[in-house]
């Protein structure tokens, strides 16, 4: 995933960036509006950013100005107002300016990257009413038959296993993240605190890249799980 951190207090930034790194996530830092506001742009028209962490206090532009420029421009990149300004009336500008979320300093750098993660998997790529196959290398998914070929051998997928590789495949090349998965698979808005997602990774894995050439799901250490032909 690939962030845009716009922070003018830098022990701060700094704080969000090691934190989102750890996690396997990129940044890119601006310290002020102007600037904040040009690599959103330059970033929206080059689709790199999956989301914005946007202080609201700001030199040369404040927040609140540089997400209602990207908003009039059309650009959509969900984005997160983070700001000492704490009143429900402050929260409420925000979110009416077009925040997706709001958080308030000081935060815990894991509610952050929650809320974060969040954002980016409500943004994730959906399937197309046309599309009707996903194709990864040597690995097919039927959409309509809702079967699964690996290097011409069929794979028989129990329900839950076929959408959790439908949602890695619409992904690949990214990290998925726990949240993402939760949310998106198992319609969880919460952690149930269950290894759930390890025990169907690990029976995905089995059928998925058992007895083939290279294995194509990889676990990403503290961040989450991706697949790809790269090996």
């Amino acid at each position: 995933m690939k962030l845009l951190i716009v922070e003018d207090e830098p022990t701060v930034a700094q704080l969000i960036v090691k934190g989102l790194a750890q996690a396997g996530h990129e940044c890119d830092v601006a310290d002020n509006g102007q600037s904040g506001l040009e690599l959103a742009l330059n970033g929206a028209a080059n689709s790199t950013y999956d989301v914005i962490v946007l202080d609201r206090m700001l030199p040369q532009l404040d927040g609140l100005e540089v997400l209602q420029k990207l908003r009039e421009e059309k650009i959509t990149t969900p984005t997160l107002f983070l700001s000492a300004k704490n009143k429900v009336e402050d929260k409420v500008t925000g979110l009416r300016a077009g925040a997706d979320d709001y958080l308030t300093k000081p935060f815990a750098f894991e509610e952050l990257l929650a809320r974060v993660e969040i954002l980016a998997s409500r943004s994730a790529p959906s399937i197309s009413e046309s599309k009707t196959e996903l194709v990864l290398g040597e690995l097919r998914l039927d959409l309509i038959n809702r079967s699964v070929l690996r290097d011409g051998q069929e794979i028989d997928l129990q329900s839950k296993e076929f959408k959790l590789l439908e949602y890695l495949m619409l992904n690949e090349d990214k990290i998925v993240t726990r949240t993402m998965l939760l949310e998106k698979v198992w319609e969880y808005n919460f952690d149930p605190q269950t290894n759930v997602i390890d025990v169907h990774i690990s029976r995905l894995r089995n059928k998925i890249d058992k007895g083939f050439a290279y294995p194509m799901i990889e676990t990403i250490r503290g961040a989450g799980y991706k697949i790809s032909t790269r090996h």
